[in-house]
């Protein structure tokens, strides 16, 4: 029950945070006709029959509040934020419960290097001891910890580091993709040497852009950053994507990958799409991980320890 206060009170900083800098909290549906085209997440289905659908029609219990926030923003909302209950097949843990609190935001007229600053102030809000703060860029972090460029190494330069740095069951694995290895490298060797206190760490390749902009560098890189607390990952932030058709070639490469590896092929948003072509204000997003940073706020090793009612006890 101390627990819970103290969840409470976290809350109510939260909040409290946002009210102070303007920015309107918002509810969007937690079932959509849609869902996410991303391989790496999966959603949980449920089926709606009624008035309307007498044969049923599938709704997809949203893995992010993301799509129909994005439809606010270009309808002129202004800034934004919503703390809900957002679902993830599949991933349950030490850091992962199916079901898991976000708390995501969009400030129009920030890029990502603006919004990193701000979140860097909410967690100093609501952490009684953050530690250092450091901002990295992907590059240069592995540069640093690994000696290697992330952006030009190949799959077979990256296997043979994880080789080297003695990553397990490497010789069973066959991954031909370089973002595959490059995410091996990331949890494996850099994440328990990011060492203590929170680490920004931007400009992600360009390939693992989600839906971040891409910016004409050479090469190119993502717009686009995660929030790292004590090498544990907490939030991940983007100067959003604007461009409708570059959208839609986004989700339909994922929907492709979808197809050559066996897995659901969810419909495509349409209505996001239709909101970007309208027009959506220069802004940028994050979504944070309230549970995780709950953990970090207690000293909590396991996510049951700061949520009521875990995967085994709903």
């Amino acid at each position: 029950m101390e627990t819970l206060r103290m969840r409470a009170r976290m809350m109510a900083r939260i909040r409290e945070f946002f009210q102070q800098q303007g920015v309107m909290e918002v509810e969007t549906p937690i079932c959509s006709r849609h869902a996410t085209t991303d391989p790496s997440i999966h959603s949980l289905v449920t089926c709606y029959t009624g008035p309307g659908a007498p044969d049923g029609v599938p709704l997809y219990l949203h893995t992010s509040p993301e799509f129909p926030m994005k439809r606010l923003l270009a309808a002129g909302s202004g800034s934004i934020y919503q703390l809900c209950k957002v679902f993830r097949d599949g991933e349950s843990g030490r850091l992962h419960n199916p079901e898991f609190t976000l708390l995501e935001w969009y400030r129009p007229g920030f890029d990502h290097h603006r919004l990193m600053e701000e979140v860097e102030q909410l967690v100093q809000r609501v952490l009684p001891e953050p530690g250092p703060v450091r901002r990295i860029s992907y590059r240069t972090l592995f540069e640093q910890l690994l000696g290697v460029d992330p952006h030009r190494a190949t799959a077979g330069q990256l296997r043979q580091l994880a080789l080297q740095k003695g990553v397990p069951g490497i010789e069973q694995l066959d991954l031909p993709h370089r973002d595959a290895w490059l995410d091996l490298l990331m949890t494996h060797c850099i994440e328990p040497a990011m060492g203590a206190g929170l680490c920004f760490v931007y400009d992600y390749p360009a390939s693992q852009a989600a839906l971040a902009r891409v910016r004409p560098d050479d090469p190119p890189v993502a717009e686009r950053f995660e929030l790292y607390i004590d090498g544990v990952e907490v939030a991940n932030g983007f100067h959003e994507l604007a461009d409708a058709a570059e959208q839609r070639r986004r989700f339909e490469q994922d929907l492709q990958a979808r197809s050559n590896a066996n897995l659901p092929l969810p419909p495509m948003d349409e209505w996001l799409l239709e909101a970007l072509a309208r027009g959506l204000p220069d802004c940028a997003g994050v979504a944070l991980g309230v549970d995780r940073l709950f953990m970090r706020s207690i000293g909590a090793d396991h996510i049951d320890r700061v949520i009521a009612f875990p995967l085994e006890r709903a």
